[in-house]
């Protein structure tokens, strides 16, 4: 069994690019371990610091959304950090990488889940590049598998001109654990939207039916293999 670690910007991105499979991995031994290395709430006030009253109790609803959805997906650890909502690009690359790093020296993942290149959204694609720098293969190295999820309302409104486009390579079936994650989702409920947005209810579980549905299953994620080691 590996550990796995999910590496993303703001709570609820988990549920929305792997929550199935990471309720599946739970449940097939492996321990999950989810890092959520932005506040999530920052960009929806016009400064950048949390300082007023309602910052802060979002602040605690959200954080306590995640730790109810994690536990509902078999998580075994949750991490929160502080970096800036949507101003991540505004962080030095090197600061991102260095807590990706120390989240991968402590927690030991063969498996690490993140974010694709191409997102709309500023955080994710700043977690992706701190993730490969992170992960990159030198001798001892626990990681030898890294996948990267979509996000809806994120990936799929980025223009297939302005970054690289999300073509799956490889799909986990969650026909066993949809349920759970659509149960995930619910403990976002503050961050959902009514049919027909992307991140809607609705719209995640036909989704991963669809996504099933490419490859023969009832529900599936998809992800884009960036590495996989095979060892001797």
């Amino acid at each position: 069994m590996s550990n796995v670690l999910v590496v993303v910007a703001h709570p609820d991105d988990e549920v929305l690019g792997c929550g199935g499979t990471m309720a599946r991995y739970a449940r097939e031994g492996h321990t999950v371990h989810v890092a959520m290395l932005a506040d999530g709430i920052g960009a929806r006030r016009p400064t950048a610091a949390l300082t007023l009253p309602d910052d802060a109790a979002a602040l605690v609803r959200r954080r306590a959304a995640a730790e109810r959805a994690g536990a509902i997906l078999g998580v075994a650890s949750t991490t929160f950090g502080d970096f800036p909502d949507n101003r991540m690009d505004l962080v030095p690359l090197l600061d991102v990488a260095r807590e990706v790093e120390r989240l991968v020296t402590q927690f030991q993942p063969g498996i690490v889940l993140t974010h694709h290149a191409g997102d709309v959204n500023i955080d994710h694609r700043r977690i992706h590049e701190a993730v490969v720098t992170a992960c990159r293969p030198q001798p001892g190295h626990p990681v030898h598998t890294v996948l990267t999820f979509e996000v809806a309302s994120s990936t799929e409104w980025q223009f297939a001109t302005s970054a690289p486009v999300f073509a799956p390579s490889w799909f986990v079936d969650i026909s066993d654990t949809l349920a759970l994650q659509q149960e995930a989702l619910a403990a976002y409920a503050e961050e959902l939207r009514p049919w027909p947005h992307p991140r809607s209810p609705e719209a995640l579980r036909d989704r991963a039916r669809w996504r099933g549905a490419s490859i023969g299953v009832e529900a599936a994620e998809a992800f884009m293999l960036g590495r996989h080691i095979v060892s001797r």
